[in-house]
């Protein structure tokens, strides 16, 4: 036994030195917080999607739910159901910004959150408000049921379990931003994710490329909107004094390669040694290379860094994040993974795509940070997002729900309880007043 475990020890010894000789002093500490989180981790994580909800939704049996009547005049009600927001979430800032549309434009908007680890609505109430202050509609826990409305919208795959099953009137829409089942390697919630799809919800995406895959591969009727820009993002300094690049670093999200923006920034630190780099998004701790790491910034801040960049590295293996729209705006030209859901997306002549290896990434930032005249350049791509607005995107989607809610009105048959709109006061079921 002395000796069994003395060549343990030896074995580990042998194994730290070599992390610390490849690695240094971060690689040792991480080494030893992940052997220290395996011990004591849970054996499974739970399904984003509560199992009771996956159980009551056969889709293989084509649903239909009956509508709240509508003439196509009218305010609208709609209910959104959501994942609890978090800080930084593109996806929630997003939803929020067509729910300003909708409000603004005197439609009645309702927040139903769908949550698996124990949080009701009014445990994250005050974060849904603080964070997006301009909502002013009522927030609700999903589990509880929903009232009637005319659209009802999931907006991630788990939540489409929801919608799937609640029993409130309404047609049902699904918001895509991202091919969720890309999301997970094959397995359970791969699967779980994909069948969504096949709900027979009515798509509305992010970008064209998610409404062509939807329609040819899931026979799913889509509209789409295009990304706006947010006003936050602009060229501050028209004198063109920049000195660095930026990267949009979320190491716990696979899609956004972070390992491979590291990689490429390594070669690109080596050949531009006077150039700084900046990252944001998430604290990243120690790397081979210098770099300024800003964790999480507010948009206020992060256009303060995007002024002071040449380039952004920003890379998506699935659907485009929002952040190459910004980096234009404030005149910081974005490179991209070459990819057809970002061309398609973005379709911007000054986004520089660059092919998925470390070397390639690094050679298009290079190019940039040596483009003549880029005060030129920076001004140029800015314009060429000018035009893009948060608003043309609400009017879209408001535009898409209000055409289809009416002719799905007028398809489906109804009962007399409910043969007219709703009015001021009006109690529906689930023991919701709506607000007309």
């Amino acid at each position: 036994m002395l000796e069994r475990t003395g060549a343990e020890m030896g074995r580990r010894y042998r194994q730290v030195h070599r992390v610390w000789v490849e690695q240094g002093t971060q690689g040792v500490q991480d080494w030893l917080q992940r052997a220290l989180a395996d011990r004591i981790a849970p054996t499974s994580t739970p399904l984003e999607v509560r199992p009771a909800d996956v159980l009551s939704a056969d889709i293989r049996v084509r649903r239909s739910w009956p509508p709240l009547l509508f003439d196509g005049k009218g305010p609208l009600v709609v209910n959104w159901v959501m994942a609890p927001p978090v800080a930084g979430s593109g996806g929630h800032t997003t939803i929020f910004r067509l729910i300003e549309y909708l409000e603004q434009t005197g439609n009645v908007c309702r927040v139903y959150l769908y949550d698996v680890y124990g949080g009701d609505a009014a445990y994250y109430s005050h974060r849904v408000r603080r964070d997006f202050p301009r909502f002013n509609g009522e927030i609700h826990d999903a589990a509880g049921g929903m009232a009637d409305a005319h659209a009802v919208v999931a907006t991630a795959w788990p939540t489409a379990y929801s919608v799937f099953n609640d029993r409130c009137r309404g047609m049902r829409f699904y918001l895509v931003q991202d091919f969720e089942p890309w999301f997970h390697p094959p397995g359970a919630r791969n699967v779980l994710a994909e069948h969504t799809y096949r709900m027979g919800f009515h798509a509305i995406t992010a970008g064209r490329f998610l409404a062509e895959k939807l329609r040819a591969e899931y026979g799913m009727t889509a509209d789409s909107f295009d990304f706006g820009c947010d006003s936050a993002y602009h060229i501050v300094n028209r004198d063109g004094v920049r000195d660095g690049v930026v990267f949009y670093a979320k190491p716990d999200v696979p899609r956004r390669a972070f390992e491979l923006g590291v990689m490429a920034l390594q070669l690109f630190a080596e050949r531009h040694p006077h150039i700084a780099i900046h990252f944001y998004g998430a604290r990243v701790g120690t790397l081979p290379f210098p770099f300024k790491d800003h964790g999480l910034l507010r948009p206020s801040e992060l256009n303060g860094i995007y002024n002071r960049c040449f380039a952004g590295l920003s890379l998506s293996m699935t659907n485009v994040s929002l952040v190459p729209h910004e980096m234009l705006s404030a005149g910081c030209i974005p490179v991209v993974n070459d990819a057809e859901h970002n061309r398609i997306v973005l379709n911007n002549s000054f986004v520089r795509y660059a092919l998925p290896t470390p070397h390639a990434l690094a050679d298009a930032l290079s190019d940039v940070v040596s483009t003549d005249n880029f005060v030129a350049l920076a001004t140029s791509a800015s314009s060429s997002v000018s035009s893009a607005s948060w608003e043309e995107a609400g009017r879209i989607v408001a535009t898409a729900l209000r055409r289809s809610v009416t002719a799905y009105a007028e398809d489906q048959p109804q009962d007399q309880a409910m043969a007219r709109s709703p009015s001021v006061g009006v109690r529906t079921e689930g023991g919701h007043r709506i607000n007309l």
